[in-house]
């Protein structure tokens, strides 16, 4: 029996079958955009642990940064003995976050959490409970922020009773028959039919939707949500903790709209493969909470600020906004090619390397998930990682390492190629 094979039946054995695993082959080194197996097959990793390596598998300096801080110490816990490290991150990304004013940032450890406490720090500044959120939208897995998804599997099958207070809105989506205006009246009902604005503590949204397909949310319903929020004292959040970190050709995607949000949550490739979190807003709304009522025993982890600040630097230094423009074009260049030969193409878009290609049958807009799953196994048997997304489980979206050499990118495009072209 294979390493691989008696590793699966360990695991089958050992493990919940809640915790879905995509791959039947085990990780034992990776490199930048690279993964090797415990039986040496290589593999090009374009799902960057869903989103977590912008920076790539390992960076050097990022490595560093970490072993350095695990050689002065592990966990003091913050709020029992602060160090600078969380005050230096904090004070970095008050600077960068594209939010008016003060700023004030507090770190946590996943991105759920981040979510929850946005929602805690916004229920306490306005004094209100509600929630609204959007259809397809994804801000995590506790019990909370479950309630906030809009997608029901796998997310929220026999989860509830879930979190009161949370509401759904329509998300402005044209290819499947959503238009902007559309999803406003259905946040103006939402007032009307179930709570009143004046009884709304925020709005939150993803800039661009991560699990429900990489959908760009349109500026022009941005600016419908900040008059909305402005008009009724309702605190605006921007979900980026997929979005963020260069991932869009930008630090954050919310630079990428006119208007700008009071609350952001950020995680993933933020601390470049350590468990971090943070949440940035208004130093007004963000002083609202009474000592003691944010924190966390891991909060803020010592290793993870280490990688923040790590990441950070080598963002500027390696100019991976830049970058991501141009690994963007490069891949939407070549899915644009690619239209006429292969059919069930229905849809390319992004910001920089968030990038997504959604799949229709052919002359149709009835979504294709069979071919979708079917260009992922191949290109994984192939040895190119993709994941898939979506709420119609449609669309192959790219999280490739920003930092990937030149070489292994066109050979993964290639890889990439070869599977729409067999499959279809």
């Amino acid at each position: 029996m294979s390493l691989n094979k008696e590793l699966e039946l360990r695991r089958i054995n050992a493990t919940p079958q809640g915790v879905g695993v995509m791959c039947q082959f085990y990780a034992a080194k990776a490199k930048n955009a690279e993964i090797w197996d415990v039986e040496n097959n290589r593999y090009i990793d374009f799902a960057g642990g869903i989103g977590v390596l912008n920076t790539g598998h390992l960076h050097p300096k990022i490595k560093a940064a970490v072993q350095a801080q695990l050689e002065a110490f592990s966990h003091p816990c913050y709020q029992v003995v602060p160090y600078e490290g969380y005050i230096t991150a904090a004070e970095r990304l008050n600077e960068l976050a594209p939010i008016e004013g003060a700023k004030k940032t507090a770190f946590f450890s996943t991105g759920a959490e981040a979510v929850e406490n946005a929602v805690k720090v916004a229920r306490q500044y306005t004094g209100r409970p509600g929630v609204i959120a959007f259809y397809g939208a994804f801000h995590g897995r506790t019990n909370l922020t479950m309630a906030l998804t809009g997608k029901v599997a796998p997310y929220k099958l026999g989860f509830g009773p879930f979190s009161a207070d949370i509401y759904h809105a329509s998300y402005p989506n044209e290819l499947h028959g959503v238009s902007v205006e559309e999803a406003i009246t259905s946040i103006e009902h939402l007032f009307k039919a179930d709570i009143e604005a004046k009884r709304v503590a925020a709005i939150i949204l993803e800039p661009i939707q991560g699990e429900g397909g990489f959908n760009i949310t349109p500026d022009i319903f941005m600016q419908a949500l900040r008059k909305i929020c402005d008009e009724h004292g309702i605190v605006l959040i921007f979900d980026e903790v997929q979005s963020g970190f260069a991932r869009t050709g930008k630090l954050f995607a919310s630079e990428h709209y006119s208007v700008k949000p009071d609350l952001i949550t950020m995680a993933k490739s933020l601390a470049g493969g350590f468990p971090i979190s943070a949440l940035v807003g208004k130093a007004q709304m963000m002083d609202s909470p009474s000592r003691g009522g944010l924190g966390g025993t891991y909060a803020g982890n010592p290793l993870g600020l280490a990688a923040v600040n790590a990441v950070l630097d080598v963002i500027k230094e390696e100019q991976l906004c830049e970058r991501s423009e141009k690994l963007g074009i490069k891949l939407k260049t070549r899915l644009e090619n690619l239209r006429q030969d292969i059919p069930q193409i229905k849809d390319i878009r992004g910001l920089g390397s968030m990038v997504a290609v959604e799949f229709m049958k052919p002359n149709t807009n009835q979504a294709d998930a069979e071919f979708t799953s079917k260009v992922q196994a191949h290109a994984l048997k192939n040895g190119l990682i993709l994941l898939t997304c979506g709420t119609h489980y449609n669309v192959i979206r790219f999280l490739y390492p920003l930092t990937i050499e030149e070489h292994i990118f066109d050979e993964a495009l290639d890889k990439l190629e070869v599977a729409l072209r067999v499959v279809q």
